[in-house]
């Protein structure tokens, strides 16, 4: 779904990027880690600040969809699902790994009122983080934080599991569709999601996190519909002239993100709706619009790499030091102008961090991991 910098031994791309949609998704990333910034200050989804910021994920699944009937569509004659399921996973589970071992290495520092994790053993940790790194989530009231989540060190990661899912449905089923079969089945999707959101029992579809009947429910929606839209998008696609493509869909993306909560408890249904319509109607809208810019200048094209470039890296490591500043916050009752230097320190690291993270040579790393599990399986 989104750049982690692999050897071109492990992977060779020939077909060019479309450079505005990595920084769209960039731009998508720095605005869930300000959303869940001010998670340590909200009682509920109804008072979130940034209060959209979950549907992130459902723009990230439209990219995602995209990105890969675009990159794969035309290559099936030549490559088998396995060779599919293999790129992929190259692709997106390194990070999976590092965001597992960073949740790990800071978990015994994030002790709260939310969570008491001086009760957990340091054999749950280790047994926790394994299933992390495999991304095997945690059934409720089993996993180690306590707060019913499939990934109790690395919250993000249950977008991941659902994008596996994605891919693999893409690869054994969904590719074969016909675009009317497969405009059918986002028309199907989409009422399920649209349902979900506006009859539902909360109003949104701030959803996915657990194995719940809900979440699951929730997170399925989100990924059929989003996932199916970019695909959907992808064979479809005819460019059209758009003059600062990426600073009209970036800011776009940010407003839509941030917009307050709509219709209050009285009311769930009103911020349902707004959910639907971003869904159904605003983000394929802005891929669409996204995929058809051009870098007009030099800036502007950097700008894109560097936010296409650590979008995932930064996705994938910021939420282990969400939890420590959640602990900080709530230890020390601070309000958010209080925490604003935390605050900026968690935004600002975790940048830094993911930035970092584009020069480590995951492609030798995973060979060799690879290597010594053959060597085992052998003994």
């Amino acid at each position: 779904m989104l750049n982690v910098q692999i050897p071109k031994a492990a992977f060779v791309d020939t077909k060019p990027h479309y450079d505005i949609l990595d920084g769209l998704r960039g731009v998508a990333a720095i605005t869930v880690v300000c959303f869940h910034i001010f998670e340590a200050f909200a009682t509920s989804h109804l008072d979130q600040r940034i209060n959209h910021g979950y549907l992130a994920v459902d723009f990230f699944f439209i990219l995602s969809g995209f990105v890969v009937g675009y990159a794969y569509d035309d290559r099936w004659g030549v490559m088998k699902t396995k060779d599919f399921i293999k790129r992929r996973i190259i692709r997106l589970h390194p990070m999976v790994v590092v965001g597992a071992a960073i949740g790990a290495i800071v978990f015994y520092f994030q002790g709260c009122s939310a969570w008491d994790v001086s009760k957990v053993g340091v054999v749950a940790l280790l047994i926790a983080t394994l299933l992390s790194a495999l991304l095997i989530p945690a059934t409720p009231g089993t996993e180690i934080r306590g707060v019913g989540e499939m990934f109790p060190l690395n919250g993000p990661s249950w977008s991941l599991f659902f994008e596996y899912i994605g891919n693999i449905l893409y690869a054994l089923f969904i590719r074969k569709l016909s675009i009317r079969a497969l405009a059918a089945l986002v028309f199907v999707a989409g009422c399920g999601l649209a349902t979900f959101a506006i009859l539902g029992p909360l109003g949104d579809i701030c959803v996915g996190f657990s194995l719940t009947g809900t979440e699951f429910t929730g997170g399925t929606l989100r990924l059929l519909f989003s996932f199916s839209t970019g695909l959907l998008l992808s064979r479809i696609f005819k460019p059209v002239k758009v003059r600062g493509a990426f600073w009209i869909c970036g800011l776009s993306v940010v407003v839509l993100l941030a917009v307050p909560r709509i219709g209050g408890a009285e009311h769930l249904w009103m911020n349902g709706v707004y959910d639907t319509v971003c869904c159904i109607l605003f983000f394929p809208m802005l891929v669409y619009l996204g995929a058809s810019g051009k870098s007009a200048d030099k800036y502007t094209a950097r700008i894109c790499k560097f936010l296409g470039d650590i979008s995932y890296p930064l996705y994938m490591v910021h939420y282990p030091f969400i939890y420590l500043y959640y602990a900080w916050v709530k230890n020390n009752n601070l309000t958010f102008q209080e925490s604003l230097p935390g605050a900026a320190a968690v935004v600002a690291g975790s940048i830094i961090l993911a930035y970092l993270s584009t020069f480590v040579p995951f492609g030798k790393f995973i060979k060799f991991t690879k290597n010594e599990l053959c060597k085992c399986l052998k003994k």
